[in-house]
């Protein structure tokens, strides 16, 4: 590996530990170290919603994908893409509004309890369970991704590479909190961004020019230029499906819960949306056309999801290599970091102080946060010790999971006012258990993914139980003053 590819790459990293460092020092409760004390504007938001959201698998899973299955596998990017616009415009500024109006709930556990008046709180530990079993495979998905490069970048061995991938993002999640996080996000949402546009533009003029790309593409592998290339109408279905995910991520929600002003929530989704278009077709073209090149120059590449990285390493100068291969570390960094934030304000918020130690000072709370990130990472460290992991493998299942639990009884609990305590937990239950037993059956049943069955199953669940019980007035009055906040 040439020196200036490690340079420019040691720069940025320090770089985004200075950040955390100069966040930590901001930091005065706990507010502001899980939500940034509601304070973000709507470029910071937007960006570090769509950073986090994407992660590793936007330069590594996704590309990988397209490089084995051609354009079929763009079903997918679509149905991010519409599910994406669909929880911007739909729960977004509902979710800013009812969290503020809630005593200022800032964790999804804690939206969930107030909602839903969990005096006894067995909602708001169940919610705090699902995330962190989840979040624990989504994080190893990161952490994989993370090896994955520094092995590549740097010739470490995997155990060596997730070592140090994993110290450089727990550093600064530790330090700074949200803020740190968010800002970091939003910076490496940029780089991510601007990778991918340039990247697969290079690509196509080595190769020289689209034409001879498809061409080359037309003879080696003729049934990637298709979009229905092997695909039956339900696995179409199944790779839309994946939009219904966004609806149930509570690293996303928290970005929607933390913008100064409910009224620039509309900015904000112009940004997000813009950015989130322009990543995603470049991650196909890097990947698509990526085959291309490799046929071209008879390189072998022996892991798919590595497609990136080799192209980085071999067509750019170093200097510029060495800040491409550091968008792959930002794509993984805003993923992990949102998600040890989101795991450690949970078991802070609604566990610690919620249920254990409900007098703790704001200073305990804001240090027994930053001691459960470094207990989370720890735990999804083991789990990414296996180095034949997939990235895409370990996102779809935590996707699937959070999207089926909490994605419903999201929509639900801001639309409808007939939801109760009974119906959120039977539809959470019902969701998680639907993906877990359904993940466990040989290529499913239909081979549909399990964020689809889930997701539906849960609805049913929480509708069906939440006729079971009487939603209390008060919980009545909330809403209706939420829906006129709204202007509705």
């Amino acid at each position: 590996m040439e020196l200036p590819v490690i340079i420019s790459f040691c720069i940025y990293m320090l770089f985004m530990i200075a950040i955390g460092v100069y966040f930590y020092f901001k930091t005065e409760d706990l507010s502001d170290y899980v939500l940034g004390g509601r304070g973000l504007g709507p470029g910071v938001t937007a960006l570090s919603a769509g950073a986090s959201d994407m992660s590793g698998w936007l330069l590594l899973g996704l590309p990988g994908m397209i490089y084995v299955e051609g354009i079929v596998g763009s079903w997918i990017a679509v149905g991010l893409i519409i599910g994406a616009y669909l929880n911007w415009h739909y729960v977004a500024k509902p979710l800013r509004v009812y969290t503020d109006q809630l005593d200022d709930a800032i964790t999804i556990p804690d939206y969930f309890a107030s909602r839903f008046q969990d005096s006894g709180n067995s909602l708001r530990i169940i919610t705090a369970v699902v995330i962190l079993l989840f979040y624990t495979l989504y994080t190893s998905s990161g952490l994989v991704g993370g090896a994955k490069l520094f092995e590549a970048t740097f010739g470490l061995d995997y155990s060596t590479a997730l070592l140090v991938g994993s110290l450089v993002i727990v550093s600064y999640t530790f330090l700074g909190g949200y803020n740190a996080v968010s800002w970091t996000d939003f910076i490496q949402g940029i780089l991510m961004m601007l990778a991918l546009v340039v990247t697969p533009l290079v690509v196509i003029s080595e190769v020289g020019g689209v034409s001879v790309a498809l061409e080359t593409i037309s003879a080696i592998k003729p049934e990637h230029l298709s979009l229905f290339s092997g695909a039956s109408l339900i696995g179409v279905i199944s790779l839309l499906a994946w939009g219904l995910g966004y609806f149930g991520q509570p690293h996303i929600l928290v970005r929607f819960m933390s913008i100064r002003d409910e009224s620039e929530m509309q900015r904000a989704k112009h940004i997000g949306m813009g950015w989130m278009i322009l990543s995603v077709i470049g991650s196909l073209a890097v990947g698509f056309f990526g085959l291309a090149y490799v046929a071209v120059n008879g390189v072998d590449l022996q892991d798919s999801e590595k497609i990136f990285i080799t192209l980085s390493q071999l067509i750019f100068n170093p200097w510029i290599a060495g800040f491409l291969l550091a968008a792959i570390l930002a794509a993984i960094m805003s993923t992990i970091d949102s998600q040890l934030l989101v795991s450690s304000s949970v078991l802070t918020r609604d566990v610690y102080y919620a249920v254990l130690r409900p007098g703790a000072s704001n200073k305990e709370l804001v240090w027994i946060g930053r001691a459960t990130v470094i207990g989370i990472a720890v735990i999804a460290w083991y789990i990414s010790t296996d180095k034949n992991s997939s990235v895409l493998a370990l996102v779809s299942y935590a996707w699937a999971g959070f999207g089926a639990a909490f994605g419903p009884l999201i929509i639900l609990s801001l639309y409808h006012k007939g939801i109760t305590k009974t119906g959120a937990i039977a539809g959470m239950l019902a969701g998680a258990m639907t993906v877990i037993i359904y993940k466990q059956l040989e290529g499913g049943i239909f081979d549909i993914y399990e964020l689809l069955p889930g997701f539906i199953v849960a609805t049913i669940a929480t509708l069906v139980f939440s006729k079971s019980s009487t939603v209390p007035q008060s919980t009545i009055d909330t809403f209706e003053a939420v829906q006129r906040r709204l202007g509705k």
